[in-house]
């Protein structure tokens, strides 16, 4: 089904894989006549030429990018415009386009949601932006019909920006990096490395973009194999999918951890830029005759099963044939997985949903960016047509990503045959993607056609009692298991006869409805504050010496940015640093904002120009130690602060609130074994946190929660680019340890100097 290759190999002529050995470059040569070696092979992917094209500086292995436009969701454009107002914004300098799809139920807090629209409307007036309503399309299903084109770059502040499938290469970071591109300046990465996707085959009848999907995530996420990396569709198999099927298996790339994703492109793509009537935004792209790529995963189409997904992460993979045939078994090993994931907060038990020696599930739902299109909602229709949901527990909900979609589905009448089956149609939101719609009861297991499926993502609290828990799973085994009542079903045990509807695209709806400035700003509009629209607190820049104490200690395999700032309810406060600040790591270690607090005012009493040891009692012991190995330390040469330690943190959503709720509660730095992704660990330097590794294994680590940890010449060990870092941990008796900054760009170490990004913009 899935094959990962263990070292890197050719693709010949786009269809031949030769993998990577002594005699390689001699096996190409003999089927192109070709004469390569493997860096000018790698030379020929369609990743290297998209990213030359964007690169500024001259060198493709420390790449300085300039991306073609902008993206952002109303839980994160707030943040960023604030963040490059002060850092000297006046204008957008390239299309920037605000899409309210995330805070849209206005749900919680009055009139804040509603507030943060209307400060972006105004922003795209005066800023020269777009402005997308709410309810009018998800932000990714916009960004396809209306921004992607072929050889562009997109940056987007939501991880599951992945236009690849289009010809875009697209990605998700913090805002942080948005607010660089906003005031000019340059994407700065390391030429990253780009692994071969090959499909092959054709997917069965039944199968859709998210089995294939899960299949990928299952055999790639475990091992890091294409972390970081970007992903390049290529091979046979890509001909045999639809533009919709593409999409639906590209925008799922963001759960391997991948760095970015781009596909072959065909006439189907092309149709697809001609229905939007966007044809000039179309270009065929191919990888060369012979390229080479750091790593290769086969994908055989036609050995793909309905997947499911089972709690906690797209990449507790199996067949849904394997969870019907082994029921027990697997539902024991969730549980035995909700022990490490809920840290035994709450009694977990899923042996309820067995019924009859069926799996019962409380509720189907198909939505967002990965579900919500046109022909995953049309096989779904047709899959439930003359058929009902049941009046028992069990619901089902469907959400199209757009406008433009949901109208064509009332006009081919897929809104109607699911209606009389009992679903509901809702607008175009990601709520239920992140917990903000469609929250099941408690102990009710949902099955999802959407992007993530990580603990109390789908709304529950675990502080207060509640638990819920999600599958992911295609449309169409969903839709299948709907007309079944609630009872898993794969979509190929279903004779269903599909009609593939073909889709007309509404451009008058867009047209009608978004606010387009055609990049004309005009400085005259005065911007709307909602009350809870607050500025950035100020930062202070790195000190001499760091005093730091530990507040959490998480020892889970991964630690998700969802677990480090809840989503949900949360999100309507993302406008406000200092009241979103009190839910971090609430569902986690809720003792963590009053620890931190705890510390934080040793640093406030330091930046008033009073003494530390007046606030915060604990410290005057600790300092007595540390002046024993450091004597020098002291009055004006040094910073108090927090620092969490995770294994792996960082997996998930690109929100940049993860690390500046920490840094706004006092946070100087992380310490992990390793980070989870790249937009973590940039989203910690551009909140001018300190992104520290650790070799020590997490099980006999150095130090533990509550122990303070001094790091002496901090700013010197920044400015010299040590690679190493020499600290203290300061308990009964003082240990030296290491710890390691890793790479670091003059740029991120300048921005980490200066104590946050903010500051570096403002000199």
């Amino acid at each position: 089904m899935v094959k990962l290759y263990d070292g890197g190999a050719f693709l010949v002529n786009g269809i031949e894989i030769i993998a990577d050995a002594q005699d390689a470059c001699a096996a190409v040569k003999s089927k192109t006549g070709l004469d390569v070696t493997k860096k000018e092979a790698a030379e020929q992917t369609m990743a290297y030429g998209i990213l030359k094209s964007h690169n500024t500086s001259g060198n493709m292995e420390r790449l300085q990018i300039k991306f073609d436009k902008l993206t952002s969701h109303d839980i994160t454009f707030v943040g960023i415009i604030q963040t490059a107002r002060a850092s000297g914004l006046e204008k957008f300098p390239i299309p920037y386009v605000l899409t309210n799809c995330h805070n849209s139920l206005c749900a919680v807090g009055g009139t804040i949601n509603e507030d943060d629209h209307m400060f972006g409307l105004t922003c795209a007036k005066k800023y020269g932006g777009v402005y997308v309503p709410p309810h009018q399309a998800v932000i990714h299903q916009f960004a396809r019909e209306m921004l992607a084109g072929g050889g562009k770059m997109i940056l987007g502040s939501d991880s599951h920006t992945r236009y690849g499938a289009l010809g875009t290469m697209a990605m998700g970071e913090g805002g942080p990096e948005l607010v660089k591109q906003l005031l000019n300046k340059t994407y700065d990465i390391k030429m990253p490395g780009v692994v071969g996707i090959y499909l092959d085959g054709e997917p069965a009848k039944g199968v859709g973009p998210q089995d294939v999907a899960l299949a990928i995530i299952g055999a790639t996420f475990g091992n890091g194999y294409v972390n970081n990396k970007v992903m390049e569709f290529v091979g046979p198999g890509v001909d045999k999918l639809s533009a919709d099927f593409r999409i639906g298996i590209d925008v799922m790339t963001t759960e391997t951890t991948c760095l970015s994703s781009i596909w072959k492109t065909d006439d189907k793509i092309k149709e697809f830029y001609d229905i939007h009537g966007r044809s000039e935004e179309y270009q065929e792209l191919n990888p060369g005759a012979a390229a080479y790529y750091d790593g290769m995963v086969y994908v055989n189409l036609s050995e793909i099963k309905p997947m499911i997904a089972m709690p906690f992460h797209p990449s507790n993979v199996y067949t849904i044939e394997e969870v019907n045939a082994n029921l027990k078994d697997v539902l024991h090993d969730v549980e035995q997985r909700a022990l490490v994931s809920l840290d035994g907060a709450v009694d977990y038990s899923l042996q309820s949903k067995i019924v009859d020696g069926r799996l019962y599930v409380d509720q189907g739902i198909i939505a967002g960016c990965a579900g919500g299109g046109f022909e995953n909602i049309c096989a779904a229709a047709d899959i439930i047509k003359g058929k009902y949901i049941g009046s028992d527990e069990f619901t089902f909900s469907v959400y199209p990503a757009s406008t433009p979609i949901y109208m064509e589905l009332v006009k081919n009448g897929a809104v109607a045959s699911l209606m009389e089956a009992g679903t509901i149609v809702k607008t175009a939101f990601c709520g239920p993607c992140f917990g903000a719609g469609d929250t099941p009861a408690n102990n009710a297991f949902s099955i999802r056609h959407s992007t993530r499926n990580f603990p109390n993502r789908e709304g529950s609290k675990l502080q207060n009692g509640q638990i819920s828990s999600v599958a992911l799973m295609d449309a169409r085994s969903i839709a299948a298991t709907a007309a079944n009542k609630g009872f898993l079903t794969a979509a190929t045990d279903m004779d269903v006869e599909y009609t593939n509807p073909t889709y007309h695209f509404d451009k008058n709806i867009y047209a009608n409805r978004v606010f387009d400035s055609k990049g004309a700003a005009d400085p005259n509009v005065e911007i709307k504050f909602g009350p809870n629209i607050k500025d950035w607190p100020e930062m202070s820049a790195l000190p001499q010496n760091l005093v730091l104490k530990v507040v959490s200690e998480i020892h889970d395999p991964v630690t998700t940015t969802d677990e480090l700032i809840p989503s949900g309810e949360t999100s309507s406060y993302r406008s406000n640093p200092l009241g979103l600040a009190e839910f971090t790591l609430s569902r986690k270690d809720p003792a963590y904002v009053a620890r931190a607090k705890e510390v934080q005012k040793a640093q406030k009493a330091i930046e008033a120009g009073q003494c530390p040891l007046n606030v915060l009692e604990e410290l005057k012991p600790v300092m007595e130690k540390i002046q024993q190995i450091c004597p020098q330390a002291g009055e004006g040469n040094i910073g108090v602060g927090s620092t969490i330690f995770a294994v792996k943190p960082g997996d998930g959503s690109a929100r940049e609130q993860a690390a500046s709720c920490q840094k706004v509660l006092g946070g100087w730095a992380n310490i992990a074994n390793e980070y989870a992704t790249k937009r973590y660990r940039s989203n910690l330097i551009n909140w001018g946190m300190l992104p520290f590794i650790t070799e020590e294994a997490h099980t006999t680590l150095s130090f533990k929660n509550g122990d303070y940890i001094f790091v002496p010449d901090i700013r010197r060990a920044v400015e010299e680019k040590s690679p190493v870092v020499k600290a203290y941990v300061v308990a009964g008796s003082i240990k030296e340890i290491e710890l390691k900054l890793g790479d670091l760009t003059d740029a991120e170490r300048e921005i980490i100097l200066k104590g946050c990004l903010i500051n570096y913009y403002r000199g």
